[in-house]
This record gives structure tokens, C-alpha cells and sequence, in this order.
């Protein structure tokens, strides 16, 4: 009898012990549960903490082509110039980018050498000091006109973008200067600035001196994007190029475009046509997405005829996410917005806005807008129109 009670007592406390361990076990697992659910949400969390996102708007604006017609209304009695007037209604516009680049397709020599026009152009130093003064980042100068007044012309020019701390690129001072990848950092986004041209009309790049102007040489370019991707997150390349007068691109524009962006170039710039041609995406071989703004017209200029006369300010937006394991750049929002190239008798230049142009300055203005923005949205369908800035 005293064994069966033993007996007894002995299952019943092994029964007791094991309800117990089980009921510990499964405690353990009520209690390491939510602790590894926590860690996830928090390893998400962290990760959220640690995303930064920058944003960066760059803008471009056409050709800058400073006939004599153009500093001659520019001209102040003392014999200085302030083109700081032709600027006044776009003036709030420009400064809308956080980056915005220029075509300078003149040399500014200065009138020490003798200003000079068409066919071989030297324009004042205060051409500069306007564009500075209006909102211009940077300028571009490899163009057919580089080499028009010669080398003393360019190393005047230089000179006086050094003076007014205006970075430019395409046209050099030394092999040096030509080796230095031009570079601004942006919140927090790093932009490599390259320019090329097809040509300078015939008159050849002094022997020895190539620095003098970059041509478009797809081995050179491919050698610079290369160099420039390695110290920035973007790469923006200028090129001038096309045929003037041209409304659409033309198969050598398409495939250099292709070419740059297959090797990693995201937004390119395009000049020389004097008129608008429409922007497009282009997807690299790598999977990479670039824009291209084929041309963007004339900016400011003395040439005449209606589409020599619309000119613009395109924008997109560089977007770089950037998290512990790495860094993405987004282009996102390509915008537009058309000028009109005002003057009349050769007097009174200035920069106006084609959305809310007046029948005074331009007859069927509102016509020629809807016209226009239906133009650069070939390719495009969402080109997103800029709002004059009041």
C-alpha cells in the first residue's frame, strides 16, 4: 500500500514537472516571439533612419549668340555694357534651378581686342557678369564659334570667367586646365560638367594646343565620362551638334545620344540648331535612364525669323537616395519653359515669357505657346511646362 502511494505521488509530481516545463517552453516561445518580431520592425526602422534623399533641380538654357546688334543696345554712354536689362522678365524664372547652365556661344574677349559679330564673334566681358547676375551656374563652351578671334580671344575670356568665379568647361587654358573634371556639389549630390562641338567652321586647333576646345571625339569622351564618373553621382555633357535650323534630331544626335548614355552619361544638353528640338528619354545598356534636350533654341540673339526666336529653360529633377548599402540617382519631372526673344528695330532686346506673352510683343502669342509646348512633348508626352515665377 505505502508503495502504491509512493508510486503515486512520484507521477503525480512528474506530470506536474512536465506541464511545468512545457508550460516554461511554451512561455519562452510566447516571450522570444514578439522580441523577433520587434527586430524586424526595427531593423526596418533603422533602415528608414538611415535612407537620405537629396534633391537637385538642374536647368539649361539655349544659345547665347551676341551679335552687334545685341551689345550695341547694350552699350552705355561711357562706353561700358549692361545686359543685365535683357534678363529682368526671366530674371525670377532662372533662378528657379538649384543648377542651371548656359550655352555661351561667343567668346567674351572683351572690346580691348575689338567686339566683332557674324561670321567671327568677340563679345564684351559684361555678357558674363549679366548671366552671373541672372541665375547662371554654369556655362559650355565648345561650340563652332570658339575659335573664331583665336587663342588671345579665349584666354581673354577665360580670364574674366576665373574674375567673376563663373566655372565653365569645353574650352581650356592648359593641358592642366583641360585634365580637371569641372565638379559642383549640390545638397549633397556631386555634378561632373563636360562639352563637346562637332567643329569650329573650318579654322584648326592650333598644333599642340587641343585644350583650346574639345571636339567631339567618341574615344576622348568615353576616356572623361569614365574619369567623371568616379568622383560624382552625375554627369551632365553638353554637345553641340545637328544641323541649324533643324526642328527635329537628326541620326547622328540620336546615336551619339545612345553613345552617352551607354556609358553612363545621364543628362546631355544639346546646341547649335538656333532652333527648339524635342527632349527624350534614352535607356542605357546598363538599365541606366538619361534625358536628352536635343536643343533648346536661342536664348538671346539678333536673328530674325519666328522659331530662331523661341528659345527655353528645361528642367529635371536629380533625386539620390542614398542608404548603407548604396546610392540610386533617379531623374524625375522634366519641365519646360519657352521664351521669346523680344526686339524691335534692332533696340530694346529682351527675354520674355511665350506663356504670358501680350499681342504687343507677339501676335498670337497664346497660338504660338500651345504650339510650341505640343512640339517639345513629341517625345515627352508629360514635359511638364515651367509657371512664370511673379
Amino acid at each position: 500500500m505505502k508503495k502504491m502511494i509512493v508510486v503515486l505521488v512520484i507521477c503525480i509530481f512528474a506530470i506536474l514537472s512536465g506541464c511545468t516545463k512545457n508550460n516554461q517552453e511554451e512561455n519562452k516561445v510566447k516571450e522570444n516571439k514578439p522580441k523577433t518580431e520587434q527586430g524586424k520592425k526595427q531593423k526596418v526602422h533603422d533602415e528608414k533612419i538611415d535612407q537620405v534623399v537629396s534633391k537637385v533641380t538642374v536647368g539649361a538654357v539655349g544659345d547665347l549668340l551676341i551679335h552687334n546688334e545685341v551689345y550695341e543696345d547694350a552699350m552705355l554712354p561711357n562706353g561700358a555694357y549692361n545686359f543685365n536689362k535683357m534678363f529682368d522678365e526671366v530674371r525670377k524664372t532662372m533662378e528657379k534651378p538649384d543648377i542651371l547652365v548656359a550655352n555661351q556661344e561667343t567668346m567674351i574677349g572683351g572690346k580691348q581686342f575689338g567686339l566683332s559679330t557674324y561670321p567671327a564673334f568677340n563679345s564684351p566681358y559684361e555678357v558674363g557678369d549679366a548671366l552671373k547676375g541672372a541665375g547662371v551656374d554654369f556655362v559650355t563652351l565648345a561650340n563652332n564659334h570658339s575659335l573664331d578671334r583665336g587663342e588671345k580671344i579665349i584666354r581673354s575670356a577665360l580670364s574674366h570667367w576665373d574674375a567673376i568665379h563663373m566655372p565653365y568647361t569645353g574650352a581650356f587654358k592648359s593641358q592642366a586646365d583641360q585634365n580637371k573634371i569641372r565638379v559642383l556639389n549640390k545638397n549633397d549630390i556631386r555634378f561632373s560638367f563636360l562639352a563637346y562641338t562637332f567643329g569650329t567652321n573650318g579654322i584648326p586647333v592650333p598644333r599642340g594646343k587641343g585644350y583650346l576646345v574639345n571636339l567631339i571625339d567618341p574615344a576622348k569622351i568615353r576616356h572623361d565620362v569614365e574619369r567623371a564618373k568616379q568622383i560624382s553621382d552625375v554627369v551632365v555633357v553638353a554637345m553641340h551638334w545637328g544641323n541649324e535650323y533643324e526642328r527635329v534630331p537628326n541620326d547622328t544626335q540620336k546615336n551619339l545620344a545612345k553613345q552617352l548614355a551607354d556609358i553612363g552619361v545621364q543628362i546631355i544638353i544639346g546646341n547649335h540648331p538656333h532652333v527648339l528640338q524635342p527632349p527624350a528619354w534614352i535607356n542605357g545598356k546598363t538599365g541606366n535612364k538619361s534625358i536628352v534636350f536635343y536643343s533648346l533654341g536661342n536664348y538671346l540673339s539678333a536673328q530674325d525669323e519666328i522659331y530662331e526666336l523661341i528659345g527655353g529653360l528645361a528642367t529635371i529633377d536629380v533625386i539620390k537616395t542614398k542608404t548603407n548599402q548604396n546610392v540610386k540617382i533617379e531623374l524625375a519631372n522634366p519641365s519646360f519653359f519657352p521664351t521669346y526673344n523680344y526686339y524691335r528695330d534692332n533696340r530694346n532686346f529682351k527675354i520674355m515669357s511665350l506663356e504670358n506673352i501680350e499681342d504687343i510683343n507677339l501676335k498670337n502669342g497664346q497660338l504660338r505657346y500651345n504650339e510650341i509646348m505640343k512640339h517639345m512633348r513629341t517625345y515627352i508626352k508629360d514635359l511638364k511646362s515651367i509657371s512664370e515665377v511673379k
